[in-house]
């Protein structure tokens, strides 16, 4: 099995695309200029202010431009940025906006905080796994997204836009199979996921950190 996922991995590494314009949101107006990382010694003293005193999430904002492309490939590691099969075929940015959405708002619920804050994500990549990887050999679910957080009643941004690399390992063959039996599908762990990824953003001196997840992980990041 591990063979098998390295020549996988191999197979892929020249089969990487390019992207092209416009935007889907969730709940409310984000601004149409595209978020943009800054330093991470900034954000790090960006993000004592925003989260002390604690906080609570009075609004979440989710961008997935329209550049991202999407595959309906049924590969191992198709190319392309969205990558989502547990919805039918259809607007696939609209479909990854709601579940980053309902994953942060799973996170909001654990945040009890004095200050209201907006949260504004603009998504960067979402793959999940296709068929084929899921029934085989499993693979990474690679989420990485913008996050800037600002004051609900003054607008002021408190922590300036920061990458965050949410992704983690998909489970395949046997391992999905049984998952799917308990329900425990993609979706439910990607939205528990980014829950736990929120919670820590929002609480964590240096944020979230993510998970090792090996060579399919290190191919993401192409």
């Amino acid at each position: 099995m591990k063979v098998l996922k390295l020549l996988v991995a191999a197979a892929v590494l020249g089969t990487l695309g390019a992207c092209a314009n416009v935007d889907t949101a969730t709940r409310g107006a984000v601004d149409q200029t595209p978020l943009n990382s800054t330093s991470r010694a900034a954000i790090e003293n960006q993000r004592a202010v925003a989260i002390a005193p604690s906080v609570n999430i009075a609004q979440i904002n989710v961008r997935v431009p329209r550049s991202l492309r999407v595959s309906e490939a049924n590969r191992y590691y198709p190319s392309g940025d969205i990558v989502w099969r547990e919805d039918p075929i259809g607007d696939r940015h609209a479909q990854v906006a709601k579940v980053i959405d309902e994953g942060l708002r799973k996170g909001a619920t654990r945040l009890n905080g004095e200050r209201p804050v907006i949260i504004d994500v603009q998504v960067t990549r979402f793959h999940a796994l296709t068929e084929k990887a899921r029934y085989t050999v499993g693979g990474v679910h690679a989420i990485q997204f913008y996050l800037q957080v600002r004051d609900a009643q003054t607008k002021e941004i408190l922590m300036q836009p920061r990458i965050v690399k949410a992704d983690f390992d998909a489970l395949g063959g046997n391992a999905a199979v049984q998952a799917e039996a308990k329900g425990i599908t993609q979706r439910v762990r990607i939205t528990d996921h980014l829950a736990k990824v929120l919670e820590h953003e929002m609480t964590k001196r240096y944020g979230y950190v993510a998970e090792s997840t090996g060579v399919m992980g290190a191919i993401n990041q192409l």
